[in-house]
């Protein structure tokens, strides 16, 4: 395929392969023996294809680590799933960071850069990041890296860019999915992590964008930060008609208004990488169609935390290929 400009014009590459909301039973034997706890060891049929879902566990005081897969009720269209695996911590993450970079919130990204190497050292080693920014268009600022070192400076380079403009939320997470499901490795989990005053302008389709999501089996979390109205700074004041909120919810993301964006930063990548990965068999269905996943605690689990909760995605298209 040929050079295909992406986000804005700002940066040019060669798409490569696509990645598959599924992973194959090869695919999942490769990537995770090694770790697969003896207790939990799984047992497939040739050709089975997998769901895999993101889930984060909460008690209302902090995370809840080292459960099982016996600790989680998953329903796929309603119906009980038998889950055949879950890891946390383990998968490695291709993460990108998404940074408004509208007039308003130029002091908020320059409290963000300064705290990137503290926060991204929450991350494990093989972790790739990329770095994006946008306001009515947006850019490609560095592409996949596990140099975090690299990252950072990117990171810290943002503040150098113009500022200014509308806030594009929606297309800016329908790019960034395009090119996730062009150079995201379908073996790891994908995550964006959006640092935004969410006060966007329309856009593009809340539906369509979240769809393209599923499809590359990307979670959204968000970083709310509060601006200062741009009076006397040459910036225009654009009225708000879009959110990233509603997009988040629907990947099993969440956001957070980050009064203090350092902190809050690191916690959020930390909590991104917490998450479980859960595994179960792709049931039968038409390619394309759209499926709803819930996902709850269990048993045990459920008694020992009765305020539990679990946030993760609320579908899942059916791959056409």
């Amino acid at each position: 395929m040929g050079a295909v400009t992406w986000m804005g014009g700002r940066s040019r590459f060669f798409y490569g392969r696509m990645s598959p909301v599924r992973l194959s039973l090869i695919s999942l034997l490769l990537c995770v023996p090694a770790v697969v706890p003896a207790a939990q060891d799984p047992v497939f049929r040739t050709g089975v294809s997998l769901v895999r879902i993101d889930a984060q566990a909460t008690d209302g005081a902090g995370l809840i680590d080292g459960l099982g897969k016996d600790d989680f009720l998953a329903r796929d269209n309603g119906v009980a799933q038998s889950i055949l695996y879950i890891s946390q911590d383990e998968d490695p993450l291709d993460l990108m960071l998404l940074f408004d970079v509208s007039g308003s919130m130029l002091p908020a990204v320059r409290r963000l850069a300064v705290s990137a190497h503290t926060a991204l050292s929450e991350l494990r080693k093989g972790d790739r990041v990329a770095v994006a920014d946008f306001n009515t268009s947006a850019g490609l600022l560095a592409p996949f890296n596990s140099n975090l070192d690299e990252v950072v400076q990117k990171v810290g380079d943002i503040v150098d860019v113009r500022f200014g403009g509308g806030t594009f939320i929606l297309k800016a997470l329908d790019d960034a999915a395009k090119y996730f499901s062009h150079n995201a490795d379908e073996h790891r989990r994908h995550a964006i992590l959006i640092f935004t005053d969410d006060e966007g302008q329309c856009s593009a389709s809340e539906k369509k964008v979240v769809d393209r999501l599923w499809q590359s089996d990307i979670l959204v979390c968000g970083l709310i930060v509060p601006t200062m109205p741009m009076v006397g700074t040459g910036f225009p004041t654009l009225g708000s008609c879009e959110s990233m909120r509603g997009t988040a919810e629907k990947t099993g993301g969440e956001t957070v208004n980050a009064n203090d964006p350092g902190h809050a930063f690191r916690e959020m990548v930390r909590r991104m990488r917490r998450r479980y990965s859960i595994y179960y068999a792709m049931p039968a269905a038409k390619a394309g169609s759209a499926r709803k996943v819930t996902v709850e605690l269990a048993g045990a689990a459920k008694a020992r935390y009765p305020n539990g909760l679990v946030l993760a995605r609320k579908g899942y298209l059916i791959p056409k290929k």
